[in-house]
């Protein structure tokens, strides 16, 4: 499984084929030749039990969600894994599907546009905050037949809070009717903000690095803006993982103008807002940040670093997270 996956360095690698050359062969063209390089495209191997499809969104672009089935019975809500940058569903797919599927959730770990097996847009970014939230909230109105929780990481923790705004604006809109407002409200469970980019987004955070820690500012800049970490196991492992990893463990990582989001009433949606303690990437105060923004606690774990969901200590985020499930209303 994990073996088949390379370092760091090949979720930053170049596409085989870049979609925005495609347009003036035609659509359909355009559409053969994308399937064609997502084929083409190392895949990870999924584990026992777990299942690969691509949901089509309405630009008729693919977008790749790992799926596994939770044990039993029961109705509980099925769990969506939103991702942050240089990530995938991959990432979700090593530790986390298995554990909580094993707690009898229905789990689905998607792929934003552009990132792992997902097709490439044909624009020359692969996506805003709008538009992955869009694609987000179309994957659940089409696939989903109840609420989830949805459990967003870093960026995909922004994504996330963008969807419960959209969510909220929709049920607090004067004029809407009853049964739109309560729709809004059925249209999530829950959400997890894990080692989430703050409502605000990160600026804040990077003068925060500049006044008090210059060289961690220079290193969190040189490992995600110039994207060093693909060339550096050492600032690969400094920025996303616990000093504990393994090396060897980092490698088969496969790392690969909206702000701030608009606030939602306090009690609208359940949120946990959970951090981690040797975070190189978000600050003690943009977790709390967070955590006033939504009216909650944050809980911050410690010996645990950014990439909670594929450090050494895995279990405990994912533990934090099964024990808030049960107490979900």
């Amino acid at each position: 499984m994990a073996a088949a996956l390379l370092r760091c360095t090949a979720a930053c690698s170049p596409p085989h084929l870049r979609a925005s050359k495609l347009p003036s062969r035609g659509h359909g063209r355009a559409m053969a030749v994308l399937e064609e390089a997502r084929q083409l495209r190392l895949q990870y191997d999924l584990q026992k039990g777990q299942s690969r499809f691509f949901h089509r969104l309405p630009s008729g672009l693919g977008m790749e969600v790992i799926f596994q089935k939770g044990a039993g019975g029961g109705r509980k809500p099925p769990l969506v894994f939103v991702h942050g940058s240089f990530h995938a569903a991959w990432c979700w797919a090593e530790h986390w599907l298995p554990f909580f599927s094993g707690a009898s959730y229905d789990c689905y770990a998607v792929s934003l546009l552009g990132q792992g097996e997902s097709d490439l847009p044909m624009d020359a970014i692969a996506g805003s905050l709008q538009t992955h939230t869009s694609d987000l909230a179309d994957f659940i109105r089409k696939e989903l037949e109840i609420p989830p929780v949805l459990v967003g990481h870093s960026f995909g923790g922004l994504i996330v809070q963008s969807y419960i705004s959209h969510a909220g604006a929709a049920s607090s809109v004067s004029h809407a009717s009853e049964s739109v407002r309560k729709d809004s409200r059925a249209m999530l469970a829950g959400a997890v903000l894990l080692c989430s980019v703050p409502p605000s987004g990160n600026s804040g955070l990077v003068w925060r690095y500049l006044l008090s820690n210059p060289v961690a500012a220079f290193k969190v800049t040189l490992s995600l803006a110039a994207k060093a970490f693909a060339n550096s196991l050492p600032l690969c492992k400094e920025t996303f993982f616990s000093s504990t990893m393994d090396d060897g463990e980092v490698q088969r990582s496969k790392l690969n103008a909206s702000l701030p989001v608009p606030s939602v009433p306090h009690g609208f949606v359940d949120v946990l807002v959970l951090g981690a303690g040797s975070d190189f990437i978000l600050d003690a105060e943009g977790l709390k940040e967070t955590g006033m923004f939504y009216g909650v606690e944050p809980v911050c774990l410690e010996g645990v670093a950014h990439d909670m969901m594929l450090d050494s200590s895995w279990e405990k985020g994912a533990e934090a997270i099964l024990s808030w499930l049960k107490n979900l209303n």
